[in-house]
C-alpha cells in the first residue's frame, strides 16, 4: 500500500464505539472516535459521530457489460452540450483520473481484465454540475474489435458505475 500524506499533515489512526438505533424508518449508528497518531503513542483529538442508512445506493443503475479481450479503453466525453463538466475516476477504488474537464477532446483511461482479475468496477464521480445539471458524460468502451456507448450521469450525490466481467472468448 502506498500512502502520499502531505508534510503537514499528522494522520491519526481511528477506532470507533459505535451504537445502533431506530426511530420509525431513520437507522443510525451514533456514538465517539478516538484514536492514535500513525507510528506514535500520541492520542489523537476525539469526536462524536452519526451514520445514518441510506435506502438509496449512491450509484445509479450499475451496468455490467461482459468483455472476452484483456485491454479496455475508455474515453470520457461531455454529452450534448460543452458545458463545462468535470469527472474523477476509479477503477476499482482506485483514482485513475483527477477533475479532468469533459469536452470534444477524450478523457482516456485504459483497462485490464483477465482470469486472474476478471471484474473491474469503474466509477464515474461527477466533480461538479457544469453549467446544465446533472453531470452527464458519453463512455465510448473498446474491448476489442467490439465497441459500447454508454450514457452517465452524476449529480453530486449519485455516481455512475460500470462493471466490466471477463468471460474467456468462445473457442
Amino acid at each position: 500500500m502506498t500512502f502520499h500524506i502531505p508534510q503537514d499533515c499528522t494522520p491519526c489512526i481511528r477506532y470507533f464505539t459505535l451504537t445502533y438505533s431506530k426511530q420509525d424508518k431513520d437507522e443510525m449508528l451514533s456514538g465517539e472516535w478516538g484514536g492514535v497518531v500513525m507510528n506514535g503513542t500520541l492520542s489523537c483529538t476525539p469526536g462524536k459521530i452519526v451514520l445514518h442508512k441510506i435506502v438509496e445506493s449512491e450509484f445509479s443503475n450499475i451496468r455490467e457489460i461482459k468483455v472476452d479481450t484483456g485491454t479496455l479503453r475508455l474515453d470520457f466525453y461531455d454529452n450534448g452540450e460543452i458545458d463545462g463538466d468535470s469527472v474523477s475516476v476509479t477503477v476499482n477504488n482506485a483514482m485513475v483520473v483527477s477533475h479532468q474537464r469533459l469536452g470534444t477532446k477524450p478523457v482516456s483511461v485504459d483497462v485490464k481484465v483477465s482470469l486472474d482479475e476478471p471484474e473491474q468496477e469503474v466509477t464515474m464521480i461527477g466533480e461538479n454540475l457544469g453549467t446544465i445539471p446533472p453531470n452527464t458524460a458519453l463512455l465510448i468502451v473498446t474491448a476489442g474489435k467490439k465497441r459500447y456507448q454508454l450514457f452517465l450521469a452524476s449529480n453530486g450525490k449519485k455516481n455512475a458505475q460500470v462493471r466490466f466481467v471477463y468471460e474467456r472468448p468462445s473457442q
